[in-house]
């Protein structure tokens, strides 16, 4: 059903996008598989590469969408005390479109967070056996050594070498067909992501013997929690680097020279952001009427900051909190209910509240 699955799908210029059903829902799975010529060729956006890729491998499209989920929701964790708050996501993707379209700060994140998630979505699904492409890392067997003494592989070592070399596949491929600025910043964006991803991958060791000797190891790799990879990106965001191209137009040179130049570690970014107070379709901007500010923050959540210095309203409100909390032997936590009245200021929306649109 073709209207069935446009409703469902929809892309990004990075990497495809949609609203996937609960992974119990296995007629969604086996009719994915089975009719993915039909699926693929009707997904929009995608360019040809993608397609073949699609095709080939049609129950990784699902682990996608799980990356997809959990991209999303860092990005809004991340950016939840800003301006932009990475909820345009929410509000269709061609909002999102205008913002990536920018070359901004927000755009390169967006890229990188985007790769790091599918590489985490396919790396998590060849562990968990999904996959038939791929599995647990096959060169962890045998013997090693580490600065604690000698262990054996063993157990299910995370295939991040796959994740990555999947995610370089599918989500460079439509940065690939352009030879432009934007695209060799997409691309450089995405390769951050994706290192991200693997710098946090750490060794997992049980030990064996009598009594807990540890006389034997047994050792793994595993991933760390996906908001690692996020605060870190974050913290690449926050210090990215203003860049334009280099004469020949291979690659990037700092736009300051006081600036030291971009690693492959490094989000790079072209245009300097909009401020974001107003609704403005052009940069993709919802504006921050409406928002929650912090009245005792100094920080980007303050009233001042938050509310572009349009001000603020003041509501009082009772809400249902737990309190006196007490711990009783052995082992558990009872509170009361208690009620609770609080201020919660939104900013002020500007004299002129509707969408502003240059074309």
């Amino acid at each position: 059903n073709m209207n069935f699955l446009s409703g469902i799908w929809w892309s990004l210029p990075l990497v495809l996008v949609w609203a996937t059903p609960p992974v119990t829902s296995s007629w969604w799975y086996m009719g994915a598989v089975g009719s993915s010529r039909v699926m693929c060729d009707n997904v929009p956006g995608l360019v040809s590469r993608q397609r073949q890729l699609c095709r080939r491998y049609p129950e990784a499209m699902l682990s996608i969408g799980r990356g997809v989920a959990a991209w999303t929701a860092e990005c809004q964790h991340q950016f939840r005390r800003h301006r932009w708050d990475c909820n345009a996501l929410e509000r269709g993707q061609r909002l999102l479109g205008r913002v990536l379209l920018r070359s901004s700060r927000e755009s390169a994140f967006v890229h990188a967070i985007s790769s790091a998630g599918v590489v985490f979505a396919i790396t998590r699904a060849c562990s968990q056996g999904e996959l038939k492409s791929c599995s647990c890392d096959p060169k962890k067997k045998g013997s090693a050594k580490d600065s604690k003494g000698h262990f054996d592989w063993g157990g299910c070592s995370d295939n991040i070498d796959y994740g990555i070399k999947f995610a370089r596949a599918f989500v460079d491929a439509k940065e690939r067909k352009g030879k432009d600025a934007r695209a060799l910043m997409n691309l450089h964006n995405n390769r951050a992501g994706r290192k991200a991803v693997k710098r946090f991958l750490k060794q997992e060791c049980k030990c064996h013997g009598v009594s807990g000797s540890c006389t034997l190891r047994t050792c793994w790799l595993a991933m760390a929690d996906f908001r690692k990879t996020g605060d870190y990106l974050w913290k690449k965001y926050n210090g990215a680097i203003q860049v334009v191209m280099n004469q020949d137009g291979t690659g990037f040179t700092v736009a300051n020279k006081r600036f030291k130049k971009p690693t492959k570690n490094d989000l790079v970014y072209f245009e300097s952001s909009p401020d974001y107070c107003i609704r403005d379709r052009d940069v993709g901007s919802l504006g921050t009427a409406g928002r929650v500010c912090n009245q005792t923050s100094r920080g980007m959540d303050s009233c001042e900051v938050m509310c572009c210095g349009r001000g603020y309203d003041t509501s009082r409100v009772s809400r249902m909190t737990k309190c006196e909390c007490k711990f009783h032997w052995c082992c558990a936590v009872r509170c009361q209910d208690c009620l609770e009245v609080v201020d919660i200021h939104t900013c002020k929306a500007p004299k002129s509240a509707g969408w502003i649109s240059r074309t």
